[in-house]
């Protein structure tokens, strides 16, 4: 077999990788394909900024705290048929997400767009592992997935963009409507069964205490930040509490919903560390950057989803190449290499963020993405290749929650960090004569600066858009720093602790898949 894995496939296999890759574009597509219609929407349904973080990030939230409990379902009741259902429900309530309302309509229907989204992601990735069952086939497998993952979350602003040019913004949910059909028409014909299930019932009370803790915590961490006070460090603290249960349960159970036991394997454990805290920093630092290009430097919505054209095509080529790489080297050094070089274009997006430059801050960002990338498929790979076969839902489950908890993690806590930091500022460097209730107005978003300033006297506007755009490019600096220090963490992680791919070891891999 070649070095990519594809000889000897055949048109089955090939159309089962495009069934299974566009449903994972659309989900990945649906976190970032509103950052360009923050204005828009912001102008239309009035959220306040916590609101409209919320509608930014309770969609992966949701995902990440529904990932294990739909993989564990599908390990027991069949991960075909979860998918199916998943598709069903997911381009029914993105019709009611495109027609919101309201701002907690749309939070709502965002937050069920996560729960359809969670069956679908595990059940994708277990499927795939079920069609390409050798290992290096099934490490190309996993690249293409992935690539169909980062370049949805990547072109969500350009699809967003391009929607908005001639639509309003709630027609960026309708775009993955068809997709979803297309897997209900074709997925049974091209789709195995999975044939093993994991015995034994499904234990409803880990899958509560599980959701609870992600919610309760994250809740916590977002009023921490834009509020303060003792109520969020108790939301916080039950999350913990929660956490803590969750796990204590799985070690007792005997059809626990995330074995613990799978955490003592160096690649799964180191794994899905580093692909948590690549994410998070990746998609903090695009959403920052895609409101920058339309807010400070005065793009369109679709400008700006056209300078996302180059990290997406160059992350695109870095990921497909990324499994001839582990053939002349270990997983260790090509992650950490990536995710280090990652972080270097962060320190670059922190420096260059004042210049209001839009060559530098592409440049930066390019840098960034297409050196996080490649590493995920391989952390990907680690994680679901070295689980047993009868647990692949379980460990898909565990892989796309690092990944989903990154995406939205790195949007809220990042973005609040930002967000917090932006509005200081606009509250203390706004000069001219700006009255203290548009300043007041002005901080809770650039976009409400941007679209306040134009209604105000010109000298009046220039003041307080000179402020906002200063103001957000300081908290844009403290973001990216923060990305560039998590992007460290990671690559060290890796270098110290992933072995060589599986991909490259049949027999390690036939070992990795036998039960324990």
């Amino acid at each position: 077999m070649d070095g990519t894995g594809t000889r000897g496939l055949g048109r089955r296999e090939w159309a089962a990788l495009a069934v299974l890759s566009l449903p994972t574009l659309v989900l990945a597509m649906d976190i970032t394909v509103l950052h360009l219609a923050v204005p828009a929407l912001s102008a239309d349904l009035d959220p306040t900024g916590t609101q409209l973080l919320w509608i930014l990030d309770v969609y992966g939230f949701v995902v990440a705290g529904f990932l294990l409990v739909m993989g564990a379902l599908g390990d027991r009741i069949g991960r075909r048929r979860l998918l199916m259902v998943g598709a069903a429900a997911f381009a029914v309530v993105s019709v009611l997400a495109a027609f919101s309302s309201s701002a907690e309509l749309l939070i709502a229907a965002r937050a069920l767009l996560g729960v359809a989204g969670a069956t679908l992601m595990p059940s994708t990735l277990a499927v795939l592992t079920d069609v390409f069952r050798t290992p290096a086939r099934r490490t190309f497998a996993v690249a293409v997935w992935m690539t169909a993952f980062t370049s949805g979350e990547a072109v969500g602003p350009l699809v967003g963009g391009l929607v908005l040019e001639f639509l309003w913004w709630g027609a960026v949910f309708l775009v993955g409507v068809p997709v979803m059909v297309l897997l209900l028409v074709v997925g049974p014909f091209v789709l195995p069964e999975s044939a093993e299930r994991l015995p034994g019932r499904f234990d409803l009370a880990s899958a509560t205490a599980l959701l609870a803790s992600v919610l309760s915590f994250v809740y916590g961490v977002k009023e921490l930040a834009s509020r303060g006070g003792w109520e969020p460090l108790g939301w916080i603290a039950a999350g913990l509490v929660l956490g803590c249960l969750f796990g204590w349960r799985q070690l007792r159970t005997r059809d626990p919903l995330l074995d613990l036991r799978l955490f003592r394997r160096a690649p799964f454990s180191a794994g899905f560390v580093a692909q948590l805290l690549a994410v998070a920093a990746m998609a903090g630092s695009q959403l920052l950057v895609m409101q920058y290009l339309q807010s400070v430097l005065g793009l369109s919505p679709f400008e700006a989803g056209l300078w996302t054209l180059p990290s997406v095509l160059l992350g695109i080529g870095a990921t497909l190449l990324a499994p001839r790489l582990v053939r002349h080297s270990s997983a260790a050094p090509v992650v950490a290499t990536g995710l280090f070089a990652a972080a270097v274009g962060a320190t670059a997006l922190a420096v260059t963020s004042h210049h209001l430059d839009l060559g530098w801050t592409v440049l930066a960002f390019t840098v960034l993405y297409v050196g996080v990338t490649p590493t995920l498929a391989l952390m990907t790979d680690l994680i679901v290749g070295s689980a047993p076969r009868g647990r692949a839902g379980m460990a898909a489950g565990v892989a796309e929650s690092g990944a989903e908890f990154g995406l939205a993690g790195g949007m809220a806590f990042i973005g609040t960090v930002a967000s917090a930091t932006y509005s200081s500022r606009v509250l203390s460097d706004a000069s001219g004569g700006v009255a203290v209730e548009h300043l007041q107005e002005a901080s809770r978003t650039v976009g409400n600066a941007v679209a306040l300033a134009q209604d105000l006297p010109p000298e009046v506007g220039t003041s307080l858009l000179d402020a906002a755009r200063m103001a957000f490019a300081d908290g844009m600096r403290l973001a990216a720093t923060v990305s560039a220090v998590l992007l460290v963490i990671g690559g060290a992680l890796a270098l110290r602790f992933l072995r060589p791919a599986r991909s490259t070891t049949p027999g390690d891999h036939a070992a990795g898949a036998r039960a324990e």
